[in-house]
């Protein structure tokens, strides 16, 4: 693939965004599973159009916010809105018709191993659509393609792709209904440097040319440089902080000190 260098809107200016700038806004809300509290009163915004990379140590909740936005784990409390629609709100049709709006790419691709790359694609536009099978044959078609893959991958089944084309197929099924809005949770993540260096050039062109707005979980140091636009970091159940990498760099809180300025990040930076 050759190498696209995304220019992105100014968002991370430290402006407050006006209410219809905000993709996603999450106000007090706690997340726990038993006894155990992972999010506690975490508040955050997403704006529209940019990259948002969600950042924490491992085990702090940074999947569980995204798979509570998405309705996938219960919150104990709060309020979730999305494109202003508060989730708890929303009939069954209301909720399915903003699920079309955005696309997932889970961290392990999460492929259907019965089916061939081609019929994974499918499988949203079977769930909420009505189109021929040509017709989904060619839009499959074209989300691969999009994606960088080889057309020849469309009849293969996951267990016959490398981990990179695994990655790329999850995320043509996750670009299947055009989403407005685009989860990533640890993309990167498995892959050499080379291959997590071509996939962050993909996901910046792709943000730039359909005018996505991406929240992206990520633990991957080199993403957060090179498509985020602010980032957020997740500590002791909350925000600790959020703003451009610039701002972040200059936080002194204890954890955002070791990652930004460990030994990992500081040979990095020589």
């Amino acid at each position: 693939m050759p190498k696209v260098v995304p220019v992105r809107p100014e968002t991370g200016n430290g402006a407050i965004p006006a209410e219809n700038d905000v993709a996603i806004k999450v106000r007090g809300v706690t997340v726990g599973f038993g006894e155990k509290v992972v999010l506690r009163d975490l508040d955050l915004d997403v704006r529209r159009g940019e990259v948002l990379g969600f950042v924490g140590g491992s085990g702090t909740g940074k999947s569980v916010l995204t798979r509570a936005i998405l309705g996938l784990v219960k919150k104990w409390s709060g309020t979730i809105e999305v494109f202003g629609e508060n989730l708890d709100k929303l009939s069954r049709e209301e909720h399915r018709a903003l699920e079309r709006r955005w696309g997932v790419l889970f961290q392990h691709g999460a492929l259907f191993s019965g089916l061939t790359v081609l019929q994974n694609i499918q499988v949203p536009m079977r769930e909420y659509l009505h189109l021929s099978q040509a017709l989904m044959d060619e839009l499959a078609m074209l989300k691969i393609e999009m994606v960088g893959l080889n057309p020849d991958a469309a009849h293969k089944f996951p267990s016959e792709l490398s981990g990179g084309m695994i990655k790329r197929a999850a995320l043509a099924r996750a670009l299947a209904l055009d989403p407005e809005i685009l989860f990533l949770d640890e993309p990167t993540s498995g892959l050499d440097p080379i291959g997590a260096a071509e996939f962050d050039e993909l996901i910046g062109t792709l943000q730039k040319t359909l005018g996505l707005t991406v929240f992206m979980v990520t633990h991957d140091l080199d993403s957060l440089y090179s498509i985020c636009d602010r980032i957020a970091a997740l500590a002791d159940g909350k925000v600790a902080a959020e703003g451009p990498i610039k701002e972040l760099l200059q936080s002194q809180h204890p954890w955002l000190q070791s990652y930004f300025h460990g030994i990992r990040a500081e040979r990095m930076n020589r």
